[in-house]
């Protein structure tokens, strides 16, 4: 492997490193408020948040659909538009606090989620060979949980003193300034071999996809149903549930760069 200076010369890696943090802390900051934010301010009840997480793995099933858009669209750039709306659909959240305002929104954060995190994939293995790029993969969790628990630091302070709808607003603006910085950024290397533009499917990376599948269920399970659970049950309050999200980053934060060799896709709760 490359040392680790030479590593974070190469453009890219400061371009995925930005939007990386910028993509987490939307999906961070939409966990730590969602519950809250549904049962304290939308009214929602149980059956209405497990929908409303279920469509937001829509975009997700969705996001094989990015190897058609970047045949019109460079792949660096989608990662800044991906970015950019995953910043808008937090933004407005807290201005549609309504059952078909907060699926609107939801779906719009998920598909900026979602196919950044498709892109960001993509363009790491692209530009680091096949023995720093799990390192790459691991800086990238590192600075992720790094930024999380920031993130639940910012949130809980601002909690006593700002609406949900403010502080979704100013996170979300944050996130989009740092999309727009994206556009800015030429990372690309015109000597890169291009890659292939199709889907491909291979038998004997069953078990991954398997586990990717369970992977996201597992996810799926919890965040709809224990979080829920504990705000509306327990009645814990926006800053409680924000600093069991910091102590489960801090954990992330030590013990991501050590599974860089073992990398097999995004994790997240």
């Amino acid at each position: 492997m490359k040392n680790e200076k030479e590593i974070k010369k190469n453009p890219m890696f400061l371009y995925l490193a930005v939007l990386t943090i910028s993509s987490t802390i939307g999906l961070q900051a939409w966990l730590t408020l969602f519950n809250n934010f549904a049962v304290e301010v939308a009214g929602l009840d149980g059956s209405h948040i497990g929908m409303i997480q279920s469509l937001r793995e829509v975009p997700g099933f969705l996001a094989l659909l990015a190897v058609y858009v970047i045949m019109i669209l460079k792949e660096h750039r989608l990662s800044a538009v991906s970015v950019l709306f995953s910043g808008l659909g937090l933004a407005v959240t807290g201005r549609f606090p309504s059952y078909p305002g907060l699926i609107l929104t939801t779906l719009v954060m998920s598909f900026g989620f979602h196919y950044y995190e498709t892109t960001n994939m993509s363009l790491t293995l692209q530009y680091f060979d096949a023995l720093s790029s799990p390192w790459v993969f691991g800086k990238q969790r590192s600075y992720a949980a790094a930024s999380s628990i920031a993130l639940g630091l910012l949130i809980y302070g601002l909690a006593f003193f700002l609406s949900f709808s403010q502080i979704y607003l100013l996170i979300g603006a944050l996130i989009m300034v740092s999309a727009v910085w994206g556009f800015t950024q030429k990372p690309t290397k015109q000597t890169l071999i291009p890659e292939r533009k199709k889907m491909i499917f291979r038998k004997k990376y069953w078990l991954f996809y398997f586990l990717t599948f369970m992977a996201g269920a597992r996810r799926q399970i919890f965040m709809t149903f224990s979080v829920l659970l504990m705000v509306q049950k327990f009645h814990y309050s926006v800053q409680e549930i924000t600093i069991l999200f910091v102590i489960n980053n801090i954990i992330n934060y030590y013990l991501s760069p050590l599974s860089g060799p073992f990398y097999s896709g995004p994790y997240f709760l």
